[in-house]
């Protein structure tokens, strides 16, 4: 197994990913009405919302899967941030970086990963929108594309919410 390289900008990385103030939130009917909308649509069994944090990847939405968080030293999603493309393994038993990683082993048997990183408009990657199956499988391009901005709406969406926390309540 292959743990994640740290990105260059890892200290300005993990701030913007801070200044969101999401983090350990509750559950959020938009950020979970987008995955169930993945599984779906691109036909697998979990889809994801993650954050990359310092130590582990956080899960803002899960659908498919009933952990909040994994070690950023297994997790996929720590490779996806490291570049701006979607990364796509169609079968993680044939990767050199993920064949014996715990995830792939073991529950919840990831064979298929795709991951859009989560880029904010300071160019920092904090997290991804992810899909991942049990079965290996390929995505058409016309698919990469969808999933590319699906990620850029969530991403938009993490700022706009940050935005709103920090101007605070409305004045009546």
């Amino acid at each position: 197994m292959q743990p994640p390289a740290r990105p260059r900008d890892e200290a300005a990385r993990i701030a913007a990913l801070r200044a969101l103030l999401v983090l350990d939130t509750e559950p959020e009917e938009h950020f979970d009405a987008m995955t169930a909308y993945c599984a779906s649509r691109f036909d697998v069994e979990i889809a994801l919302v993650t954050l990359v944090d310092t130590d582990r990847q956080w899960f803002k939405s899960a659908c498919g899967l009933a952990s909040r968080e994994t070690s950023r030293d297994v997790s996929f999603c720590g490779h996806a941030i490291l570049e701006d493309r979607i990364m796509v393994i169609p079968d993680a038993r044939a990767d050199d970086r993920f064949h014996d990683n715990p995830l792939v082993i073991g529950p919840p048997w990831i064979r298929f990963y795709a991951g859009a990183p989560l880029k904010l408009s300071s160019g920092h990657r904090v997290g991804t929108l992810c899909l991942i199956d049990a079965a290996p499988k390929r995505l058409a391009s016309e698919d990469l594309s969808h999933l590319s901005e699906l990620a850029a709406a969530v991403s938009e969406e993490l700022e706009r919410r940050a935005a709103l926390l920090e101007r605070g309540p409305a004045d009546t």
